[in-house]
């Protein structure tokens, strides 16, 4: 019994080493014949295929979507960028129309150093506006120091928005266009209809319109919507030929007498960042 067992034992071993000459010899062959690899391996290539095939799909639609995106910022900063050159090609083509005029009329005076329409900028931005003052008041940070001073007016873009009151060291209130303010001085205006021109004031503001009001005008002759409504530089502080608004209509007060001009302002009263303070340089002043 003992010695069955023992040619058992033989028999299995001679067997599993046969066996496993056998699956070396076969692996070598089917290694050497690359055109047929193993049914495993075969089946291990085609799930690989398929799965990098699911991967790409998700992986080139998130791809495209963030190309889409990158030229969707890159439109948007473009239109930026044109919509500001926009706002200062406006104020600069009413510059020089009332450059070429005052121009020609001063002809003769060539002793004359300083203009009405001469001036430099302060660049500053808006440091505090309070909900509950809106309307009325802006802080920036720019004060004496920077050369700010007081009457000065302030632009944002392409508009006049208000004009200093109060001036610090290092920061100065500016009061807008829009405060209900009755004392708040106010910026001489002109339009030009292109044969007269026409002189008023900016009397004030209409909220629920958005509308600026020029009024004690002295004529309304020739008034037409879509003229630009300038400051005439005769008021203080304030250089001649900066764009407060179009005109939008013409009205009478409630008694049939008094002219009203309605405007759209230049700037935009309700949203401010950046704002250029104009310090006005006419010699001696």
């Amino acid at each position: 019994m003992q010695k069955f067992f023992s040619n058992k034992k033989l028999i299995v071993l001679m067997v599993a080493l046969l066996v496993s000459l056998g699956l070396i010899f076969t692996s070598v062959g089917v290694r050497n014949n690359k055109s047929t690899p193993p049914f495993i391996q075969q089946i291990g290539n085609d799930a690989v295929g398929i799965g990098a095939r699911i991967i790409e799909a998700p992986a080139n639609w998130i791809k495209n979507g963030l190309d889409d995106v990158d030229d969707l910022m890159s439109t948007y900063q473009e239109n930026r960028k044109l919509k500001g050159q926009l706002e200062d090609l406006a104020q600069t083509k009413v510059r020089n129309q009332t450059l070429t005029r005052e121009n020609k009329a001063l002809k003769s005076q060539l002793k004359l150093t300083g203009t009405l329409t001469d001036y430099t900028e302060i660049t500053a931005s808006v440091m505090l506006r309070s909900p509950d003052d809106w309307r009325n008041i802006v802080v920036i940070n720019k004060g004496s120091g920077a050369g700010i001073a007081k009457n000065m007016p302030v632009m944002s873009g392409s508009g006049v928005v208000g004009q200093v009151i109060e001036v610090n060291k290092t920061n100065a209130k500016v009061e807008m266009l829009s405060t209900d303010n009755k004392s708040a001085n106010r910026f001489a205006a002109q339009i030009s209809t292109g044969s007269d021109l026409v002189n008023g004031i900016i009397t004030g503001y209409d909220e629920q319109s958005g509308m600026l009001i020029m009024g004690q005008i002295n004529t309304d002759k020739d008034i037409k919507k879509g003229q630009q409504v300038i400051t005439s530089g005769l008021g203080g502080a304030t250089p001649k030929g900066l764009l407060i608004g179009t005109v939008a209509s013409v009205k009478k007060d409630d008694y049939g007498l008094a002219n009203s001009v309605y405007l759209k302002p230049a700037a935009d009263l309700n949203d401010l960042s950046v704002v250029t303070v104009i310090d006005r340089t006419i010699e001696g002043e």
